[in-house]
């Protein structure tokens, strides 16, 4: 559909002209006034529905994982550039898919003018970790509140170079792009200096579809597409009772869904308490990306020092790093470390643990040097068709696109290896210099054979990946067991935990310490504590 898509829209170009500036600002002044915006200048809208967690599926044939939100409520002063967003979130009836349910908790992020931050209580917390390891959360929120309905329309009246487009009816067994198949006039314009902003208004001058694009290590400018549905006359402004949200890429339909509301109850031009921008929030910086390093044994290290860790494994002639976390920063920092640490080695392997955003999102510099990616097998078509595709990455242009945009046409094959092949889950591939040793296994998925089907998945990703160094007695694993802080007592065995504890013993892994890509490294004999009189399986 995505492709027939495209190329509707490139004949459509074809034939029709762009209008100007001027004829754009009749068009946007229309739709403000069959929207009965012109005097607005606040709103509140409520409703309830689902969101998703972006970048985290279970697996590549899935939509991002949804979990329900109930009380939704959003603040907006236009003049102010000031949002509030209010909800409940909380697993309610969606799967949880080899995750831990999601608890209930009560949600605030605010934005004022250029800062964003959310609440936790009656406490500001700074937003300094990019949205997905790609965008400044402040700039997302502002281009979320030109996003909305009425925002795009202020947006697009604000800016220098709006122009507009008007498609033509092209037959009732094509949308084209309305969602109705009617005429529709496209907006563009630039909005923050640096991103593009499309506002498609139908023939009945309602904002049906708004769509902007940013920065992402995975996707490289990554969708964000509104699209507004079943309109209503609240008090003389109208406002979709149906806003269905998509951020991804166009090239891989599954996974797009981000969220959808139901509104059931809009207020225009009421008083929107405003707060001031709290120090802690105008202050705060992003830390400097470090990188510590552990020596675990004999030329092995765990790389930490962020949200996420990898491991360097020196072999006799080159190294092997596991995981590239984050983004290009993150695997420029731990690229540094590993030549520190180990001059005059190429980075021959980089193993990926799974498919999740925040475990690829540094894998595109690795293969930028010519290192070998490995990973399950579920993944190739996904990472050479979408991750190290040459599309487009104009908004943060990382070393893949600057300096090696036709590497995947020049290098044929692409220096990409697979893990999986045997159902069984129990041939590892097998990374050695004759001497050390480093065997990569596919994780079973065990949460059936445990007896609780309440557990669903115990399984974080049907694609993950563990390291194992059999003469060290390393077990290196992401997402299914952090050690607890130092001190904590044992908690209960998640699935997760249960289903690394059953593959551990189904590959018979003799093991000493457990290295997780988040937290600490900690001892096979406390993991095994956790099971001393819950194991069901002996």
């Amino acid at each position: 559909m995505g492709r027939r898509l495209g190329i509707l829209v490139a004949t459509l170009g074809l034939s029709v002209g762009t209008a100007s500036a001027q004829d754009a600002r009749a068009v946007l002044q229309a739709s403000v006034k069959a929207m009965g915006g012109t005097d607005l200048k606040t709103i509140t809208y409520s409703g309830a529905g689902w969101f998703s967690q972006i970048g985290q599926t279970y697996g590549l044939a899935e939509d991002w994982p949804h979990y329900e939100v109930t009380g939704y409520t959003r603040l907006i002063d236009y003049g102010a550039t000031w949002s509030r967003e209010d909800y409940t979130r909380r697993q309610g009836n969606y799967p949880t898919l080899g995750r831990t349910p999601m608890p209930e908790q009560h949600v605030t992020s605010i934005l004022s003018g250029t800062y964003a931050w959310d609440m936790q209580g009656t406490m500001p917390v700074p937003l300094t970790r990019p949205y997905l390891d790609g965008v400044p959360v402040a700039d997302l929120r502002q281009l979320e509140l030109a996003l909305t309905p009425h925002g795009s329309l202020k947006a697009a009246l604000a800016a220098s170079n709006a122009t507009a487009i008007t498609l033509p009816i092209v037959g009732a067994s094509d949308f084209g792009l309305s969602q109705f198949g009617r005429r529709v006039t496209i907006v563009s314009f630039s909005i923050l200096g640096k991103y593009k902003m499309n506002v498609t208004i139908n023939d009945q001058n309602l904002v049906e579809l708004v769509d902007t694009w940013f920065p992402n290590p995975v996707y490289g400018d990554m969708d964000y597409e509104m699209r507004y549905t079943q309109y209503k006359d609240f008090g003389g402004v109208k406002f979709p009772q149906l806003v269905h949200v998509h951020q991804g890429d166009p090239r891989l339909n599954p996974a797009h869904n981000y969220y959808e509301l139901k509104i059931t109850d809009v207020k225009a031009n009421v008083a929107v308490p405003t707060m001031p921008v709290p120090d802690a929030v105008r202050t705060a910086t992003a830390p400097a990306v470090k990188v510590e390093s552990q020596k675990l044994a004999d030329s092995v290290w765990v790389l930490a020092g962020g949200t996420h860790s990898s491991m360097l494994v020196e072999f006799r002639d080159f190294v092997a790093v596991v995981e590239a976390p984050n983004n290009e920063a993150r695997s420029l920092a731990v690229i540094a470390e590993v030549n520190r640490l180990v001059p005059d080695k190429p980075i021959r392997y980089l193993v990926n643990t799974h498919h999740h955003f925040d475990h690829a999102g540094g894998l595109r510099t690795y293969l930028s040097q010519g290192t070998t990616i490995v990973t399950h097998e579920t993944n190739k078509d996904y990472y050479l068709d979408i991750l190290f595709h040459p599309s487009p990455w104009t908004l943060d242009p990382d070393r893949l696109a600057k300096y090696s945009p036709m590497y995947m046409i020049s290098r044929r094959p692409a220096p990409l290896e697979t893990v999986g092949g045997d159902t069984r889950g129990t041939a590892p591939y097998v990374v050695t210099d004759g001497v050390r040793m480093m065997e990569i296994f596919h994780v079973q998925d065990m949460a059936y054979e445990l007896g609780d089907p309440s557990l669903r998945q115990g399984n974080h990703s049907n694609d993950m990946l563990v390291a194992y160094l059999p003469k060290e007695k390393i077990l290196l694993n992401a997402d299914l067991y952090s050690p607890p802080a130092q001190g904590a007592p044992p908690t209960a065995p998640t699935g997760a935990m249960r289903t690394l504890y059953q593959n551990m013993l189904k590959l018979k892994l003799d093991v000493a310490q457990h290295v997780p890509i988040h937290g600490r490294v900690g001892t096979n004999d406390e993991f095994m504590r956790m099971f001393a009189k819950t194991d069901k399986t002996n």
